[in-house]
């Protein structure tokens, strides 16, 4: 049973990461260039400065996942949140980079690699406590993100989820399928 459950989290895990990319994706599109830069206020974070921070944060936790510390002596985390990466392209090809490394070292993972130590910062992990560090502190960054080009487009944002007004009608929906396995998305 031990077995099935740990080949469950890897399923779970190799779906979830996923959904998250999709989710900061669809809040990118939303937004043109410009706004990809913009801030709410002068101390708040661009769209553009998140993806730079994730893209440090997956490259340096990810690299070498367990084999080395997940904080790289390369990082700069503080420069992760200067100056912003310059348009669109610049954007998504650092988000990519950070993901692929991300997916990368996810794929091959074991159910026995599960209960491997991993070091972030000289603490010591269960691969399993470093993987759910990470996708808890991915998920709050999309979060902002998609808060944030919500702010930014106003009337014209488009939902990623349920729209207002519209549960009863997605509720009728889901409950007229036949039961079938979770996914998400």
């Amino acid at each position: 049973m031990e077995n099935q459950a740990q080949l469950n989290y890897l399923e779970s895990i190799r779906r979830l990461f996923p959904y998250y990319k999709k989710l900061g994706e669809q809040a990118m599109a939303q937004l043109n260039d410009e706004e990809l830069a913009a801030k709410p206020e002068p101390e708040s974070n661009s769209m553009s400065i998140i993806v730079k921070h994730l893209h440090g944060n997956m490259l340096s936790r990810w690299t070498d996942f367990l084999t080395s510390d997940g904080e790289k002596a390369w990082r700069d985390r503080d420069g992760e949140f200067e100056r912003a990466l310059e348009g669109r392209a610049q954007v998504m090809s650092a988000w990519e980079e950070g993901w692929n490394c991300v997916f990368n070292a996810i794929n091959p993972l074991k159910e026995e690699d599960l209960l491997r130590i991993v070091y972030i910062r000289n603490e010591g992990h269960t691969v399993l406590e470093a993987i759910n560090r990470q996708l808890a502190h991915y998920s709050y960054h999309v979060g902002q993100m998609v808060f944030l080009a919500k702010q930014i487009r106003g009337e014209q944002w488009q939902s990623l989820s349920i729209p207002k007004g519209q549960s009863e009608t997605f509720n009728q929906e889901k409950f007229s399928r036949e039961k079938g396995r979770k996914h998400f998305g």
